[in-house]
């Protein structure tokens, strides 16, 4: 029976050059692990910045909300089921321009 192995070691014969392969290796891994590392305080710094921003925004829009809300009825507080103002004009049938048969429907008999 035929038994076949691959060489699953180092990839060359020559001591020298399996220590600079196995360096080479280490310093890729370790540069990628730092340039991981910085990246991912970049985007976080990013992440933060802009939270920080949006949460500022909200907090101006709804403090100008209220503020405005407070201006509509001074003295007295904003809120639901309050009070609503409006304005209204007592109508007389006689003082009407419109014709006597629009104003009062005729009776029918």
């Amino acid at each position: 029976m035929k038994y076949s192995t691959s060489n699953r070691g180092l990839p060359a014969g020559n001591p020298i050059a399996n220590i600079f392969v196995i360096l080479v290796g280490a310093l890729v891994i370790g540069a990628s692990i730092v340039l991981g590392f910085f990246a991912f305080l970049v985007l976080g710094s990013i992440i933060a910045v802009l939270a920080s921003v949006i949460g500022l925004r909200l907090w101006w829009f709804n403090r100008k909300l209220r503020r405005q809300g407070q201006d509509d009825h001074p003295g007295r507080p904003a809120g639901p089921g309050g009070l609503i103002e409006g304005e209204y004009r007592v109508v007389d049938d006689t003082d009407d321009d419109r014709p006597a048969d629009i104003v009062k429907p005729p009776k029918n008999s």
